[in-house]
């Protein structure tokens, strides 16, 4: 039989995390006026593939799609699902029994690599967003959301552990 417990947990955690970076990205927006990608473009993309077409002068450009929001928010929950699946299988598991911010921040620091190298050259801004109109600024914003994500990695893995710990969900 196999145990889907990992998988569950990873789900939970991963959505926690992604739902506390998207609340640091409304913050941004309220506080400093700075804009978060649209999700919709990540739909966009997605669905494009269809057609065979994965990389894009300009995501912006091209042909909006049917149902693209719906579907880029559905990726972007379930990549932070598929970013957190690490953590919990880290050290046999050890990491839901003990969560250390440390691992989370490691982890979430290091999905940064997901946009810089696929995402965004993929969305014609280049390696890193080498050619974004402001490519440094693009990668602080970047970088800072990422370790965000890793807080909210350890944020939500302390909910989960202590849910398991009081309610004996697993």
């Amino acid at each position: 039989m196999i145990d889907l417990s990992p998988i569950l947990a990873a789900m939970v955690i991963g959505a926690g995390a992604t739902a506390l970076l998207d609340l640091w990205s409304l913050l941004l927006k309220k506080v400093g006026n700075i804009p978060s990608l649209s999700f919709c473009l990540v739909g966009r993309w997605f669905s494009l593939m269809r057609h065979g077409q994965f990389r894009h002068p300009k995501i912006g450009s091209a042909p909006t799609q049917p149902l693209e929001c719906a579907l880029g928010w559905t990726i972007h929950y379930l990549t932070g699902m598929l970013f957190a699946l690490p953590l919990v299988l880290l050290n046999g598991g050890q990491w839901l029994v003990e969560p250390s911010l440390q691992w989370a921040l490691v982890l979430g620091i290091c999905t940064v690599l997901f946009p810089f190298l696929l995402m965004q050259p993929a969305f014609g801004m280049g390696i890193a967003a080498a050619k974004a109109p402001k490519p440094w600024s693009a990668r602080t914003k970047s970088l800072l959301s990422h370790t965000v994500f890793g807080g909210g990695l350890y944020v939500a893995g302390m909910g989960y552990q202590w849910a398991v710990t009081q309610f004996g969900f697993a």
